[in-house]
């Protein structure tokens, strides 16, 4: 029914074309090998996440609960952009079918608005865990925890679902061209010859609801977990704080302030290079980055990590 309302709505165009990463084919080669490098990385650190924090029983808390969310979450969003656009790259196919752009965006829309939402929660979680120690078993609990992810998936899905259904009610007769390597609203707006003001309106509206109130609760959160911190006498676990805050407060500023600018940054056309370079930002390097901020500095998950291996090597 869905499919065939937007197949019904974006007139004149039964297909997109997509753009490469470079014309000549020796960039195209290092910059898709060097794309699927960071992919395969984002995959190995965010599944070994997933495995630790599912086979280790002491690992069985609220936070490694959230952490391997994050981590199943950031798998799927890489893998909607970064696999198709290597391969399009290489093999220098650029068709993709109106029904299977919708699913792109649709995905990665899904994707961005659960990745905020999760880090918004997590930040939430360290603060009552740091500020709030007491309270923390019984606001932080198993029913609270399954609650809030359930959450965050039905209200992604919903405003994922309502832009996917604005953007390709709109008829795409400009060109098919998207100027982007995956299907993305921005891109789209432009080929529309339809009248967009709704669409931008309603990205506005999302963009000052859920990223900023996120950023604003992810901040405060910090805030009030390095006050905290400051107060206490030990110079390592201040050092410790910051080498965890500061890179997580690094990768949500990167993420929301790339995507808040290609998203709202509508009516002006940026050059191409710009515009998949920002894209980058929000849909490649927080999958990549997060492995490492929220596990690679954690002596529990290495730990854990460390028994696992040899778990293995010794079945073997």
């Amino acid at each position: 029914m869905v499919s065939a309302t937007l197949m019904a709505n974006s007139t004149l165009v039964t297909e997109f074309l997509l753009e490469i990463f470079a014309e000549t084919w020796e960039l195209r080669l290092l910059l898709s090998v060097l794309f699927l490098l960071v992919y395969l990385g984002s995959l190995l650190g965010n599944l070994t996440i997933v495995i630790a924090t599912t086979v280790d029983q002491t690992l069985n808390t609220p936070m490694y609960f959230f952490l391997r969310n994050l981590s199943i979450l950031d798998m799927c969003y890489v893998s909607v952009t970064v696999p198709n656009a290597c391969v399009n790259s290489l093999t220098n196919h650029r068709n993709i079918s109106v029904v299977g752009c919708a699913a792109q965006v649709f995905l990665v829309f899904f994707c961005a608005c659960v990745e905020v939402l999760f880090l918004t929660i997590m930040a939430q979680d360290r603060y009552v865990a740091i500020c709030k120690p007491l309270l923390y078993p019984m606001i932080m609990n198993d029913q609270f925890c399954v609650q809030m992810t359930l959450a965050s998936l039905f209200t992604s899905l919903i405003i994922a679902g309502v832009h996917t259904i604005k953007t390709f009610q709109l008829s795409f007769c400009h060109s098919s061209m998207v100027p982007q390597v995956f299907c993305d609203i921005p891109a789209l707006l432009r080929l529309s010859c339809s009248d967009t003001f709704n669409n931008k309106l309603l990205i506005l509206l999302t963009a000052i609801g859920v990223s900023g109130t996120c950023f604003t609760l992810i901040t405060i959160s910090y805030v009030h977990i390095l006050s905290t911190v400051l107060r206490v006498p030990g110079k390592g676990e201040r050092g410790k704080a910051f080498s965890t805050c500061v890179p997580h407060i690094i990768v949500v500023s990167v993420f929301l302030t790339s995507g808040a600018y290609v998203y709202l940054r509508i009516p002006v056309t940026s050059e191409l290079v710009q515009q998949i370079a920002l894209s980058v930002f929000y849909t490649v390097f927080p999958p990549f980055l997060n492995p490492i901020i929220y596990s690679l500095r954690n002596k529990q998950i290495k730990e854990a990590v460390r028994k696992i291996t040899l778990r293995f090597s010794f079945q073997s």
